[in-house]
C-alpha cells in the first residue's frame, strides 16, 4: 500500500548557485540607499550634475541607470557567476566611499 504524499512542504534550501544572486540583490539595496542619500544631500556638485544630466536622461534617469547596472549584475549572478559579484561589490564599495566623502563634507 502506497502512502499519500505529505501535505507539508519541505523548505527550500539555499543552493550555492543562488548565493551570487542574493549577494547582488543585497548590494543593490545598499547602492540604491546610497544613491538616494546623495541625491537628497543638496550638495552643489550633485545639484549641478542633476541639472546637466537631467536634460539628457530625465529627472529619474540616474535611478534607471543604477537599476540597469543591478539588473545586468543579477542576470550574470543568476547563472552562478561569482566574478560579477566581486565586480559589483567593488562598485558598491566605490559608491560607499564616494557617498561618505560627499556627505561628510570632505569633497
Amino acid at each position: 500500500m502506497k502512502h499519500a504524499p505529505s501535505a507539508k512542504r519541505q523548505p527550500r534550501k539555499l543552493t550555492p548557485h543562488k548565493m551570487p544572486l542574493l549577494l547582488c540583490f543585497f548590494l543593490g539595496i545598499a547602492n540604491f540607499a546610497m544613491h538616494k542619500a546623495v541625491l537628497e544631500s543638496r550638495h552643489p556638485f550633485v545639484e549641478d550634475t542633476k541639472l546637466y544630466f537631467g536634460k539628457h536622461i530625465g529627472k529619474f534617469g540616474s535611478y534607471a541607470l543604477e537599476f540597469a547596472i543591478l539588473a545586468g549584475a543579477m542576470l550574470f549572478a543568476g547563472n552562478g557567476s561569482y566574478l560579477v559579484v566581486v565586480f559589483y561589490a567593488l562598485y558598491a564599495a566605490m559608491n560607499g566611499l564616494a557617498t561618505w566623502l560627499l556627505l561628510a563634507g570632505r569633497i
